[in-house]
């Protein structure tokens, strides 16, 4: 399990733009570096992200709720990826976070959200 910080508000006003920020523990490698012994690393990127809102009262099985945001990662992106984006609060429920990679990695987190 990689460690992970999630920023999210657990209540909000209907109507309210919530800032919703992720970050998660992760060496991102590339697999075209060396190690200090001259063998090639083996390749360990996260692949996906994907964040999904689950009303309350459903399953919030992954991939089901609406789609909130959705990301590709290459590798380019940096070690210890950060995420920041924004979605609109309209009902109570929970954010339901999911990371995939190589190497059968994957890693979800859920916030729950009451909306007032």
């Amino acid at each position: 399990m990689a460690r992970n910080i999630l920023t999210v508000p657990t209540t909000a006003k209907a109507g309210d733009i919530l800032e919703l920020r992720a970050l998660i523990q992760h060496p991102m490698e590339t697999g075209y570096r060396r190690s200090s012994e001259g063998v090639m690393m083996a390749r360990d990127l996260i692949r996906n992200f994907t964040c999904h809102f689950v009303e309350a009262g459903a399953s919030g099985k992954a991939g089901e709720g609406e789609l909130v945001f959705a990301a590709k990662l290459f590798a380019a992106v940096s070690a210890n990826p950060y995420l920041s984006f924004h979605t609109i609060a309209f009902a109570s429920g929970s954010f339901l976070f999911v990371w995939t990679g190589d190497n059968g990695f994957k890693q979800t987190e859920r916030v729950a959200i009451t909306v007032r």
